[in-house]
């Protein structure tokens, strides 16, 4: 999903992950029990993690007792992956071309990715893959800007940003290609971080990562003065960085 973005500078994005790996796993919040939950249901499932990254929706759907097989373009977001979970089954290759047999997984989920996916290439597959009476789904976890800092620290962002970190209208793109019908619900997480581990993180943003490092620096170290200024965050060690998180299930018809 380009959006306004143009198309080499989304593939710059969508390929940047590799180089901010180790700081990724680290610093991105997880995923909530109750959202995989949702997903799910409460039966083991043989799912499909798919852009899995480092792990981090991975972890939550092993606690949950579902068996796990991993996909992401990276090879070196799966080392890190493979380092947390040296178990689970993790394959480099994309949502338009999933390399796994048809009808091998139970269910399709993707956090903090399917707005990489083209949804016209990557339907056909997803049905593919999965099992009749399989399930597709997308969680996102979004700073919550209701908290006056956040929304300060999201100001600071939303021009390299440009909204392209959430679903952006990939939901319903898929709901009409798979074809599928669509319920949601959200949720939530908190991380408590260091003021400098909120800078850190902000760096594994695709926008971020492929800056220059001049740019780079200069971006960052905006952030780091906006954290040591803001009243809510002035002096303090530990922040406490709330994130929304919204969980869709896709059910094909």
């Amino acid at each position: 999903m380009t959006g306004s973005i143009d198309p080499a500078a989304w593939q710059r994005r969508r390929t940047s992950f590799g180089s901010v790996a180790a700081d990724y796993a680290a610093l991105r919040p997880g995923y909530p029990a109750d959202a995989v939950a949702f997903l799910l249901g409460d039966r083991p499932l043989r799912v499909l993690d798919l852009g899995a990254g480092t792990g981090l929706l991975t972890d939550a759907l092993l606690a949950a007792g579902h068996e796990v097989v991993a996909v992401d373009p990276s090879p070196e977001m799966l080392d890190q992956l493979r380092a947390r979970h040296p178990g689970v089954p993790a394959h480099v290759g994309g949502a338009e071309d999933v390399p796994l047999a048809d009808g091998s997984v139970d269910a399709v989920v993707a956090g903090q990715a399917a707005h990489w996916f083209d949804p016209d290439a990557a339907a056909p597959e997803l049905r593919r893959v999965l099992r009749p009476g399989g399930v597709v789904g997308f969680v996102w976890n979004v700073r919550d800007e209701r908290v006056p800092w956040v929304a300060a620290l999201g100001a600071a962002l939303a021009a390299e940003a440009r909204g392209h970190e959430a679903d952006q209208g990939v939901v319903e793109a898929f709901a009409r290609a798979l074809p599928a019908d669509v319920e949601t619900t959200g949720s939530g997480t908190v991380q408590r971080v260091t003021p400098e581990q909120v800078v850190a993180g902000i760096g594994t943003r695709s926008y971020v990562a492929t800056m220059t490092p001049a740019a780079r620096a200069a971006f960052l170290g905006g952030i780091r003065d906006l954290l040591a200024t803001h009243p809510d965050t002035r002096g303090r060690d530990v922040l406490e960085l709330p994130h929304r998180t919204d969980a869709h299930r896709l059910t094909l018809r």
